[in-house]
């Protein structure tokens, strides 16, 4: 087996990715509670799938078991999304040195997903507040 050899990772693959989380966050903050709070949750589990067939063989389907159960807790607590962030992070570094990038075509998008998902895991740790809450009293998508 030759050896594997991560992509380099940039300044400009960081920048990248908070804005990606910047716009996430943006858009959620539109939804209305507790649709956000469901509404991420199921979002979550589906990124617990994001790599299966990534190369890590059985551990993708222990992961994505365990993201899932966060995800189900997260349906009632904040704190487990979260979590499931903060796993999925995890695991985005693991497949930027061992594995495959979760987009094809963008070698370092592992990595630049771990920089985003970060981002998301600290937002829910906070509860998810709506960034339109501390401005003026924007609208809000129906729940």
């Amino acid at each position: 087996m030759l050896p594997y050899h991560p992509p380099a990772f940039h300044f400009a693959d960081a920048a990248a990715a908070v804005a990606v989380a910047a716009i996430f966050i943006a858009l959620a903050s539109l939804l209305r509670e507790p649709t956000r709070q469901r509404f991420m949750a199921i979002l979550v589990a589906g990124a617990g799938a994001a790599y299966l067939n990534g190369g890590l063989g059985i551990w993708e389907f222990a992961f994505c078991a365990l993201v899932t159960y966060c995800a189900y807790r997260g349906l009632q607590h904040y704190t487990y999304i979260g979590v499931a962030w903060l796993l999925h992070t995890a695991w985005d570094v693991v497949h930027h040195f061992y594995g495959t990038p979760i987009v094809p075509f963008v070698p370092t998008s592992a990595g630049q997903c771990a920089v985003c998902d970060t981002i998301l895991a600290v937002w829910f740790f906070y509860q998810a507040p709506s960034v339109y809450r501390w401005g003026s009293h924007a609208t809000k998508l129906p729940a």
